[in-house]
This record gives C-alpha cells, sequence and structure tokens, in this order.
C-alpha cells in the first residue's frame, strides 16, 4: 500500500488527489466504519468514514499504485463530496469491489440523506462481492456444492493473499477525532485487500486460459510485489497482521504490467474526462464484469430501520411464570466462588461463553484468570459443568443462560456492555476487582497461562523457540528479555506491541486516575 490519503477538507490537496483517482481508477475497494449501536434505536448508524482504495498506472506506465483514501465524513461537508461518489457508485466504466456492501451502502445513503444530500445512494453498479470472488477461487469438485456460510474477509484474507487481518478495531468508536493511527491502517487495509483479491483472480483467470509466466517470458523477481510491501513494513506488521505468503502472491505478481494499462495521471486538477478518456478497463476486467458483475439496488423498505416486534404468546388459561429469564439473574448479587468468607482463595476466575470470548484476550491482558468453553460449541450442560468444576463465575450475553442461574448461584452473570473495552470496565466494577499497572500482561494471552519466573535472554528464548515459534531478526541487537508461558511454551517480550497494550490497559482502566 503506497499511500494513505485523510480526506477532510474540500480544499485539500487529498480531495483533488481523490478526484483525480475516480476519474482514471478501473477498480475501486470500497468500505465504510462506524460507531457501533448498544441498543435498538430507530434511526441507522452514522457512517464517520468511508474507505475507497483505488488502483493507478504508474508515472511509467510500467507499475501500479495503490493509494487509499480514507473520506471522513464526520469533518468534511458531505454536500461537497456527495455528487463525486454517487457517479462512482453509478459509473459503468467502474468496477467496485465490496465485503457484503450493502448495508453499508443503507447507512451510508442514511448519513447523507440527514445532511440534505437526497436521495442519497439507490444503487452501486457494476458491483462485485468479495464472497463472489472467493468461492469462484475454490477448486472445482464434481458433485460437491459450495458452502452457504459466508467467511469473514479476515478468513478470506488468510486462505486467497496468505495474510492475517487483526479485527480488534473493528467495534473502537470511529465517531471519536481524531483518528488513531491504528484506525487509519486499520481502515485502509480493509479496502485495499480488495483489489489484490480480484488481482488473484484475475491472475487465475489468465492462468487457467495460457499461463501468463511462460506466454510473457515473465520472471517473478522483475516484477513488483504488490501486496507484499505493506507487510514487509515491521511497523505495520505489528499492528495489522502476521506474515504468511503463499501462492497467491506469486499469481499476483505474475500479471504484466501493461496487462492493466490505463492513462497515466497528469499534476493538474481533474474534475471530470470523458468516459473514452478515463477509467478504460482492460479487457480481462471487462471479461470479469460481463460474467460476473451484479449490482446493489436499494428498495424503499431497505432505507427504513427494522423494529422488531415480538408477538405475544396466547394465554392458555393456566397460572403463567411472569417472572423473565432476565429478571433476577442480570444483577450481580453475590458473593462470587473465590470470596474468602466463602472459603475462596481470594484469586477471581471466569468462564467466558463464546459471545464474549474476545472479553477473555482483554482479561487475560489486565492478569485476571479468564478461561473459555472446552469447545467451540459448547452446550449449556457444558457450561454450567465447567463453571462448577473450576469454581468460576460464567459471563455470558445471552440471556437464556440466566434461566440455569438456579444451578450457578452466584455463578452465572450477563453482561450488558457491547464493546470489549466497555465489557472489562464493566466486569472490573462489578466484582470490585483491583486491578495495578504491575498486573498488566501478566497472563499468556493465548491460554491464559502464568509465564514463567525468571525470564529468557535472546539465545535461550531463540533455542525454546525451535521448531515452535519464529522471533523477528529485528530483535536479535536489542537485548530484550523474553517471557515464555508455562502452558503453551508462548513467547512474549516488551517490544513496541506490549508498550501499546501496556498503555491501552493503562488508560481504559483509568490507572493513571
Amino acid at each position: 500500500m503506497e499511500s494513505i490519503h485523510l480526506v477532510s477538507s474540500p480544499d485539500s490537496p487529498e480531495f483533488n488527489h481523490l478526484t483525480r483517482a475516480l476519474t482514471h481508477s478501473s477498480v475501486i475497494g470500497l468500505d465504510a466504519e462506524w460507531k457501533p449501536i448498544r441498543t435498538h434505536q430507530s434511526a441507522f448508524p452514522t457512517v464517520s468514514l468511508l474507505q475507497i482504495a483505488c488502483q493507478l498506472p504508474g508515472a511509467d506506465n510500467s507499475s501500479v499504485e495503490s493509494p487509499v483514501f480514507l473520506v471522513d465524513l464526520a469533518s468534511i461537508p458531505l454536500q461537497s463530496i456527495y455528487q463525486l461518489i454517487r457517479n462512482a457508485f453509478v459509473s459503468p466504466n467502474i468496477l467496485k469491489l465490496g465485503f457484503r456492501f450493502k448495508q453499508d451502502l443503507v447507512y451510508l445513503s442514511s448519513t447523507f440523506c440527514a445532511h440534505g444530500c437526497e436521495p442519497g445512494f439507490d444503487r452501486v453498479e457494476p458491483f462485485l462481492d468479495i464472497t463472489s470472488i472467493y468461492n469462484n477461487l475454490q477448486p472445482k469438485q464434481p458433485g460437491r456444492r459450495l458452502s452457504k456460510q459466508t467467511k469473514s474477509l479476515a478468513t478470506i484474507c488468510q486462505e486467497v493473499l496468505g495474510i492475517s487481518l487483526s479485527k480488534e478495531l473493528q467495534c473502537s468508536d470511529w465517531s471519536q477525532r481524531p483518528l488513531t493511527e491504528d484506525q487509519m491502517q486499520y481502515a485502509a487495509v480493509d479496502a485495499y485487500c480488495l483489489i489484490h483479491i480480484l488481482e488473484v483472480f484475475k491472475a487465475k483467470s489468465v492462468t487457467e486460459g495460457n499461463s501468463v509466466e511462460s506466454a510473457m517470458g515473465l520472471h517473478l523477481s522483475q516484477l513488483d510485489l504488490g501486496l507484499k510491501q505493506i507487510f514487509d513494513t515491521q511497523q505495520n506488521s505489528n499492528k495489522m497482521c502476521g506474515i504468511k505468503f503463499g501462492e497467491a502472491l506469486e499469481m499476483v505478481q505474475a500479471i504484466p504490467p501493461d496487462f492493466c494499462k490505463t492513462v497515466p495521471i497528469s499534476d493538474e486538477e481533474v474534475t471530470a474526462l470523458p468516459p473514452d478518456q478515463a477509467n478504460r478497463m482492460d479487457y480481462m476486467l471487462s471479461q470479469i464484469v460481463r460474467k460476473y458483475g451484479d449490482k446493489i439496488l436499494l428498495s424503499e423498505s431497505d432505507r427504513k430501520p427494522k423494529i422488531s416486534r415480538k408477538k405475544a404468546k396466547k394465554s392458555s388459561g393456566r397460572v403463567a411464570n411472569t417472572r423473565s429469564p432476565t429478571e433476577g439473574g442480570e444483577e450481580w448479587q453475590g458473593p462470587p466462588p473465590w470470596d474468602a468468607t466463602s472459603g475462596g482463595d481470594g484469586c477471581p476466575k471466569f468462564l467466558c461463553d463464546v459471545m464474549v470470548e474476545g472479553l477473555a484476550k482483554h482479561l487475560r491482558c489486565v492478569g485476571i484468570d479468564a478461561a473459555v468453553p472446552y469447545s467451540k460449541k459448547p452446550e449449556s450442560r457444558d457450561l454450567i459443568e465447567q463453571a462448577c468444576k473450576e469454581k468460576r463465575v460464567l459471563l455470558t450475553r445471552d440471556a437464556k443462560l440466566l434461566r440455569h442461574d438456579y444451578l450457578l448461584k452466584n455463578q452465572i452473570y450477563r453482561v450488558k456492555s457491547l464493546l470489549k473495552n466497555d465489557q472489562l470496565v464493566e466486569v472490573i466494577e462489578t466484582f470490585q476487582l483491583e486491578i495495578s499497572e504491575d498486573q498488566l500482561m501478566s497472563r499468556c494471552t493465548k491460554c491464559n497461562g502464568k509465564f514463567i519466573q525468571k525470564p529468557l535472554t535472546t539465545e535461550e528464548a531463540v533455542e525454546a523457540a525451535k521448531g515452535f515459534q519464529v522471533i523477528p531478526n529485528c530483535l536479535f541487537n536489542k537485548n530484550l528479555e523474553f517471557w515464555q508461558c508455562m502452558d503453551c511454551k508462548q513467547l512474549y517480550w516488551e517490544g513496541t506491541q506490549y508498550r501499546n497494550a501496556v498503555q491501552k490497559f493503562v488508560d481504559v482502566c483509568k490507572l493513571n486516575e
């Protein structure tokens, strides 16, 4: 990813760059971010950020540039950007890529309409969903149907591009300004990867017909590395993902530079060009659009928030139990099983079910013993049995589990907050947990185990990691101390990621106050 441009004003150079890029791109990747809704509301959430990844020819026409524009909808006057985006959404000369983008479009349309930009957005065409590309990349097996289960974007990136995307910031507060560097990197990569998944698909289409490598006489070492560049930077690698490149990268590399040749961008401001001078699709892209292209159309019902109306059950004449399954069990009564007055050891212990599994990692980061279910899809009785056996408080967001509170007296609590940071604060306050800075990052976030008492030297860490974990070469000359989990043997060190995590939980837990 060559560059990230934050577009927050119509008078900025970034706005002019976006205008030029949309004029000369034949394919763009789209994504949007908004502040998560905590409760059922009668209005759609307000979109705070629109990400647009473009693909442009380099200055010499032999390379490809992929700038990503973060359109700050919380800062820029929406009337100034509305027509530009609307034209791009409906332009027949631009293929739009997205991942389950219909919901994003509904929220975008609502946000723009609320600021006088009628009629908002009612369609995106031509459009290609990354899920469709992923399905077409799968090997064809006679008699076997494709799974109807939609995979996450992180899973698709892992399988197609060989990279691991962190989704930790997906539920962060996107309405707060300024955006953090981590948020901007996260948002940019989500749109950027769409372009490169399409490149893999194009390469596969070419190689299935005639091998580009043999037909063009290309050598992989002579071609641009594309997506690999962003993940080769240590700073970005630590923030966003782990690197593991496979055949997908080589397929992208095998596309000749002239295959996607378009008109180069001049330095002068361009607001519009005739269709025959801009956004011209290459032959392969036009064939993909013709065969796989789709569109998103919003109906009137799509534009109205759906309010759930549960029908009341008819009375059967018998006296019904009017107590709601959430009454009584939702508020913590106490004492917890670790309470010293009840014979406990004074050490808080929790079991986080699958609905709050992310909370378990946050609790471990602040030094609290937090386990997860033995299986990925546990039954209620399995959770109850594990909580009782290990003397843990079961944390859940499933109101139905509260029906079993008579089996788990003082050992079940329904978490009300939606976001992980808020959930952590809620649990700390509810159970009056004492958190200190010394406790931060004192447990293994992977398995909940404890660390060895004495740190390892670099040489000892390299020996311990053999055949198990790769230690980056850049750490060898930094005289760092390494800590190893006694259970899963995972190695940790106090690098940038560690310091950022400590500062994050100092802020979340308000340890400086």
